[in-house]
């Protein structure tokens, strides 16, 4: 059976901007003063792809598709490279919705973009703005999480969200290996925060955590 992932339309889009992403480096305008704020920060990155790997991408979609979570959320769409995987996991699924979050105007419109073009539209919401303002009104139970934004900021959505966590719910927190990540491995891998967690060896790591609840 095809996959959405392996519809022409959605794995040529998915390469297109993949290839895009590789140009990062061309693009950069280097690392941002520690003092702009959260939004210069993200306009000044705003055309910075900043993407999953492809073979986590990969892992999120099938993630999804054996959890069939209702609700979906994300924080951090970028250009929406991730947020096509987690849709087209839903489309499959034939059941639930992808709520994502983004701070970069010039991203939310690409990624909306992108998610129409790709047929997945119907799937998704992309709320943009500050996460910690954003994603306190998505409802629960929430089945999945992405946690791909700011890598200080992973923490904090995650408390953000926890009380909507539905038992046994998937967290991903992505870019592992980044130093900046160190307080949020702490934290889902201490068991008296209700995680069991595990590291996944994709590009730049993947930490993967069940929520066992407390």
């Amino acid at each position: 059976m095809t996959t959405t992932l392996h519809d022409p339309a959605v794995r040529d889009l998915i390469a297109r901007l993949f290839t895009e992403a590789a140009r990062d480096d061309e693009r950069s305008p280097g690392r941002p003063a520690p003092t702009v704020s959260p939004q210069e920060r993200a306009d000044l990155l705003g055309d910075i792809y900043m993407p999953i790997s492809a073979r986590g991408g990969d892992l999120l979609y099938a993630l999804v598709r054996a959890a069939r979570p209702q609700t979906v959320v994300e924080f951090g769409t970028s250009y929406g490279i991730s947020t096509l995987h987690l849709a087209a996991a839903v489309r499959d699924n034939g059941v639930g919705h992808v709520t994502t979050t983004e701070l970069s105007a010039t991203k939310v419109r690409a990624a909306r973009a992108n998610i129409q073009a790709a047929g997945l539209s119907d799937l998704v919401t992309v709320l943009e703005g500050d996460a910690l303002t954003t994603l306190g009104t998505v409802g629960g139970p929430i089945g999945l999480a992405l946690l791909d934004g700011w890598k200080e900021m992973c923490l904090p959505v995650l408390r953000l969200i926890e009380d909507r966590l539905a038992p046994g719910a998937l967290v991903v927190g992505d870019d592992s290996t980044f130093g900046s990540m160190s307080d949020y491995l702490a934290y889902v891998r201490d068991p008296g925060n209700g995680y069991v967690s595990v590291d996944f060896p994709v590009e730049d790591g993947m930490e993967l955590s069940c929520w066992t609840g407390r």
